[in-house]
This record gives C-alpha cells, sequence and structure tokens, in this order.
C-alpha cells in the first residue's frame, strides 16, 4: 500500500495530472489512511507533523469544492462548537434529578442564561453519536418536544443546515417555535461533539403561525467513561432564546425540565434499539 500510495502522490506533481478531478482529493486521503496505518496507537513526532500538514493540506483542497455561501456556513460551524467549548466551565448547580442527572446553569454577559446537562448515560458514546447524528431525522420518533427534524444541506462531512420544529408545550403555554440551525460535528480524539447555533437558509424562511426562535451556542460532548468504555459522560450545554412575551421564570423552569426529560427520552430510545438488535439475534 506504501509504494502506491506515494505513486499517487508523486503523480499530481505533474500540472496535466494534478488539474485532473478528483486526483488530489483521492491523494490526500491515501496519505491520510497511511500515516493513521503507521502511526499506530502511539504515533511519534514526524508522523504527527506530517499528518497535521497532510490536515491542512486537505482543508484547503476541501474550501476549493465549496462556495462561498457553504464556507461561511462552515465558519458559522466552528466558530459554534470553539464558543460553546470556551463556556463549559464551571456552573451553578440549580436542578439535581432523583437518577443523579444534573441541570446546571450560569449567565453570561453576551449570550445570556446558559443551562448544562450532566449525566452519565449506560451506552457506548458511538452508539450515540449514530442516533444523534446518523439518525438525526428520526428523532422526533422518540422524543416528545420536537415534531420534526429536517436536513436542509449537507456540506462535507461536519456541517449540515437543519431544520427543527418543536412541539407545543402542555396548554400551549409555549406555542409553536422553529428553528434553523448551522451544525458542526467533530471527533477530538475519543470525544465526539455535536454544536450549533442559528442560521438563515433560503429553503426555509421564517413560517406563518410559527414564532422563529434562534439557539446557541449549543453543544452536545460525548466522552467514554474511563473506567468502563461501554458507558458515556453526556454533557448538553443549551442557549435559547423563545422570542415572544414569556416570563423568564417559566422559560427556566421549562429549558432545565427539557433537559432532564431528554437524557430520559434518550435513554429509552437507545435500550429499545438494543431490544430490537437482541430481537433480530434470535
Amino acid at each position: 500500500m506504501l509504494p502506491a500510495t506515494f505513486k499517487l502522490c508523486a503523480g499530481i506533481s505533474y500540472r496535466h495530472m494534478r488539474n485532473m478531478t478528483g486526483l488530489r482529493r483521492n491523494a490526500m486521503v491515501a496519505i491520510h489512511h497511511e500515516l493513521n496505518r503507521l502511526a499506530g496507537p502511539g504515533p511519534c513526532n514526524w508522523i504527527s507533523q506530517i499528518r497535521r500538514r497532510s490536515s491542512l493540506l486537505s482543508s484547503r483542497i476541501e474550501e476549493e469544492r465549496y462556495s462561498e455561501q457553504e464556507m461561511s456556513y462552515v465558519k458559522q460551524g466552528e466558530d459554534a462548537l470553539q464558543k460553546a467549548i470556551s463556556i463549559l466551565g464551571d456552573y451553578d448547580c440549580r436542578y439535581l434529578a432523583k437518577n443523579g442527572d444534573k441541570v446546571l446553569s450560569k449567565v453570561l454577559p453576551d449570550v445570556g442564561k446558559v443551562f448544562k446537562l450532566e449525566v452519565m448515560l449506560e451506552q457506548p458514546s458511538d452508539n450515540l453519536y449514530e442516533e444523534l447524528v446518523g439518525n438525526m431525522e428520526q428523532m422526533g420518533e422518540w422524543n416528545p418536544t420536537v415534531k420534526q427534524v429536517k436536513i436542509l444541506q449537507k456540506i462535507g462531512q461536519d456541517t449540515m443546515i437543519t431544520h427543527e420544529v418543536a412541539a407545543e408545550t402542555p396548554g400551549n403555554v409555549v406555542g409553536p417555535r422553529d428553528f434553523v440551525s448551522v451544525r458542526c460535528t467533530k471527533r477530538r480524539g475519543s470525544t465526539c461533539f455535536l454544536a450549533g447555533m442559528s442560521t438563515q437558509h433560503p429553503q426555509m424562511p421564517a413560517q406563518r403561525g410559527i414564532v422563529r426562535a434562534e439557539n446557541g451556542p449549543t453543544c452536545i460532548v460525548m466522552k467514554p467513561c474511563a473506567e468502563d468504555p461501554n458507558k458515556t459522560k453526556f454533557t448538553w450545554l443549551l442557549s435559547i432564546d423563545l422570542k415572544g412575551w414569556i416570563p423568564k421564570t417559566i422559560i427556566n423552569k421549562m429549558l432545565s425540565q427539557t433537559q432532564v426529560d431528554f437524557a430520559n427520552h434518550l435513554r429509552q430510545r437507545m435500550a429499545n434499539n438494543v431490544s430490537m438488535e437482541l430481537a433480530h439475534a434470535c
């Protein structure tokens, strides 16, 4: 594999071959694959340096494939991730569920009220990532607070634009709301991130009869438990402006309860998935 990889890379040094569609990208993919194989569990310094440089080249090649608007969405998603990570610090505990789930909160000058859910889920992080990212449009099937999630556009592997319609609260205390969000998915080692913030998209202007709410930065972090890789430390950072004339006390209570309910619904969904897999295996 190694000789073939370098033959492919050498080929792009010729101008007439460098301009061939997809050849540069295939070369960079081959380099990444080979470096990962060579590096093993503990890569040495030169492997790490080459990997970083090849990653930068890959990013530049990816940028050539996107329009100015698409690159704007990519940047919005990355900005949401960086901002979310920067505010994942210490919070004041506001609510502690019977099962140990915690909802914490604090007020930030440039963001407002931010809530953070911290739970331990008895599922591998890869399974949770597949459910929340790979099966994102199915969320309305198991989360009663969501009517619909639709992916409007995908940009590469890490960025997507989504439209979410929230279900009305009991008694219609909070009426219909929807969100248009740019989402950025990243993996850093064994930790998975799903960050997002509000954006605009031509396919989904404001809908009559539905209030267009805003969110962000938001972020879900899934990190395998050090003691047991089949468990995941799950953190959800939530910042939402629901718009309209709703008392803050009602909003704060509703959002904190929404996070606790989400964790319980997700647990049930994952348990049902396991039951279905066992049933098919029998």
